[in-house]
């Protein structure tokens, strides 16, 4: 079964999920600020590498515009520190091993590569309003060019 990404005008899922870092992060603790909330596969391959040095290198203007980042995959907290210092993101990177947030906003399904089916993550990213609301949902996200269309929506947001 293929999950069904929310969409604009729904309630964005609450969660608090353990860091990078250390610590944790909880959705609803960042409001009234937007979150920029992005899923991706899986930490240090080729495209989430790029996904997340573009959030991180549009980070500050992110933050101009009012925005936090926030990248989940189903890695470890240690994967992600390492992932973090071995490319010098700035970006808080959040772990979501039981999959709850993954299923809660529907990037969690059957994927298909090279003729293999199996369970994953589907690259999408949400961009979350001070009310808690989604205000702009992006599903099967290619990567080139996305960090900064997103930079756009939350500027205009």
């Amino acid at each position: 079964m293929t999950a069904q990404p929310l969409t604009a005008g729904a309630a964005a899922p609450d969660f608090t999920l353990p860091r990078d870092g250390g610590g944790t992060v909880t959705l609803s603790a960042l409001r009234p600020g937007k979150v920029v909330l992005y899923f991706y596969p899986r930490a240090d391959t080729p495209g989430c590498t790029l996904e997340a040095q573009d959030f991180t290198r549009l980070a500050g203007d992110l933050a101009a515009a009012g925005a936090t980042v926030i990248g989940i995959s189903k890695d470890s907290p240690a994967a992600h520190e390492k992932f973090c210092r071995k490319y010098g993101l700035g970006i808080v990177l959040a772990s979501d091993e039981a999959g709850t947030a993954c299923e809660d906003y529907g990037v969690w399904g059957e994927k298909k590569n090279y003729g293999k089916t199996y369970m994953g993550i589907t690259r999408a990213t949400f961009l979350i309003d001070g009310e808690g609301r989604i205000a702009r949902a992006w599903p099967k996200v290619s990567v080139k060019g996305h960090a900064e269309e997103v930079l756009e929506a939350a500027r205009a947001l």
